[in-house]
Formats: C-alpha cells, structure tokens, sequence
C-alpha cells in the first residue's frame, strides 16, 4: 500500500498568508506609483506657473502731525501712498487682512489701520492710500529727544509697513491664504522752519 504525504494544515496556512501579503504589494505599489505620477504632475505645474511675489514700492509720505502731549505721549498723522504691482502673467493675486502702519526708530507711531481688500489681475498696478492716526500713544521718554535732533538734522526717517494674506488664483483654483511682510523705508524733510512733505527717497518693500 503507497503512502500519500500531504502538508500539514498549519503549512496551508502558511502559504495562504504569503498569497494575501504578495497581493497587498501589488496594492501598495499601485497607490505609490499613482502618488508619484500626481506630485510630479503638481511640481510640474508649480515650475510652470511659479508666482513672483508682488512689488511694493512707496510713491508719497506725508506727515501731517507728530508732536508729544506730554512726555511719553504722541499724537501723529501720517498719509501713505503705495504703488503696488503683479508681475505675473499668468496668475492674479487676491489681497486679504491687510493692515499699514508706520514706525520711528522701532517704536510704532500709529495704529493699524485697515486697509480694503483687492483684487489684482496679470501683471496689474493699483495705487493704494493709507492715512495713519495716532492718538495718545506711549512712546520711549527718549522719544522726543531723538525728533529734536531728526529735525535740526533736518529729515527724519520712517519704517512704513504692510502687513496682510494673499491668495493665489490660476484660472478657476484659487490657493489658501499666504501671510506676507511689506517694509519701505522713506527718508522725509523735517527741517525746523519747513513742514515736512513728500519723501526725499524711498525703498521697495519686501
């Protein structure tokens, strides 16, 4: 009579879990595969398009008012003037949140001031005007020394600032929100004997 070997159950069971893992690798590196192809097809796009950050540069300053009630308390008023330009051709630019205000030796002078939000299309400019107020605000005792001698030098220097959220728009997508930091600096006559009008010089922002 001939002997018939078989395997054992717990070898069935064996082989049966090697079938299942071999199948969950054909899964796996499917999905990968599928993943790589869309980030390359994301990344290829972001190359394509690849969005310049907008241009801010400072066009008028005026300081109408800057003067201490008392020793450490300032009352100012200062109206802005900003040139802000997309050099993008193929994307525009949503502008959210934005809020200007202006600083003197890194003390901020102002309140924030609101400013509307804006739509801006390819390669597109927009004049902005801000007027920023200040009323009653604590200062450095050294405050007052430090204008003293900006005005016998005759001009004072000026940190004016915009900080906001943009967001980016391509056709129909439009993207989430980006924070984004604008610093112009504007050396302005503030002579003595001569008000102060629009600024000798003036920086791009960033």
């Amino acid at each position: 009579m001939s002997q018939v070997f078989s395997k054992s159950p717990q070898h069935c069971a064996e082989r049966r879990r090697f079938t299942i893992s071999k199948s969950h690798k054909k899964l796996f590196f499917a999905f990968s595969s599928f993943l790589t192809l869309l980030l390359a097809f994301i990344f290829l796009i972001w190359l394509t398009l690849h969005p310049s950050k907008p241009q801010f540069s400072l066009t008028q300053a005026d300081i109408y008012q800057l003067s201490l009630t008392r020793p450490s308390l300032l009352n100012s008023s200062i109206q802005l003037t900003f040139l802000s330009k997309n050099p993008n051709k193929r994307v525009a630019i949503y502008y959210d949140q934005l809020q200007a205000y202006a600083s003197y030796k890194g003390q901020q002078i102002t309140v924030d001031t609101s400013l509307p939000p804006f739509y801006q299309d390819h390669e597109e400019a927009n004049l902005l005007t801000a007027f920023l107020q200040g009323t009653a605000l604590p200062v450095a005792p050294s405050f007052g020394y430090e204008v003293g001698r900006d005005q016998i030098a005759g001009k004072i220097v000026l940190s004016l600032k915009v900080n906001g959220k943009l967001r980016w728009k391509v056709g129909s997508w439009v993207s989430g929100r980006y924070r984004f930091n604008v610093n112009c600096v504007s050396i302005i006559a503030f002579g003595p004997n001569t008000a102060p009008t629009s600024p000798l010089s003036s920086n791009r922002g960033t």
